[in-house]
């Protein structure tokens, strides 16, 4: 409770997905080291720092891949915070990762590949949707308890983020991956009013950055 106001804390925990990625050579790149923010990239991590630069930011938490951690530096630096690194908001698991994925001159093309396609509800190519939203669920828990009262930002990535969403808002796990609302270096925002769940807020504070109306799926 507040000792001012004798009300619950209210805490906000922002789930932002990473910048543009360079990857030129169109792989999945999922948990593969060495795949850096390109030059957009960091100027959306640091559009979002700014944004958030006049908010009560005491918390900041990324995957240790590097997209993630490129992305917080300028998230954490106007609050001078230092960056904690938690694997369980990490990318997802993913078979085809390091490949191209399609149809053309992707990993499709292959026979071999067909059977980790069976099963879309779990999926069969990945890591489950459940062990997903149960990780994330549970930093979101800790990232919170750290930031009581204030605010908190975990950098992830769109499949997590767009998971945990999903579980925290009742829908059914498995989607198509075309219909997700998590753009990149949006912002998912999850409002507590003590230990409750008040809201969830999306924005995109780095939107006019985009390219075109392009939103990667799957990075």
């Amino acid at each position: 409770m507040s000792a001012a106001a004798g009300r619950p804390e209210r805490t906000v925990v922002h789930l932002m997905r990473h910048g543009e990625v360079h990857n030129p050579t169109g792989v999945l790149y999922g948990r593969l080291p060495d795949f850096h923010l390109s030059d957009l990239g960091r100027e959306m991590a640091e559009t979002v720092g700014a944004h958030l630069g006049g908010h009560d930011v005491t918390v900041v938490v990324a995957s240790s891949l590097d997209r993630a951690q490129e992305t917080a530096r300028p998230i954490a630096a106007p609050h001078a915070v230092a960056i904690t690194t938690d694997d369980r908001v990490i990318e997802a698991g993913n078979y085809f990762e390091g490949k191209a994925f399609g149809v053309g001159d992707g990993s499709l093309r292959y026979p071999k590949h067909w059977p980790k396609l069976v099963n879309p509800f779990r999926p069969s190519w990945g890591e489950p949707y459940q062990e997903i939203a149960d990780r994330m669920l549970a930093a979101v828990a800790d990232a919170r308890g750290l930031a009581r009262g204030h605010e908190a930002v975990i950098v992830s990535h769109q499949l997590p983020v767009w998971t945990v969403r999903s579980q925290l808002e009742g829908r059914r796990l498995w989607h198509d991956p075309r219909k997700r609302e998590c753009s990149l270096a949006s912002l998912t925002s999850l409002t507590f009013v003590g230990d409750e769940l008040e809201s969830i807020d999306y924005s995109e504070p780095a939107g006019a950055l985009l390219p075109g109306a392009r939103n990667i799926a799957g990075a």
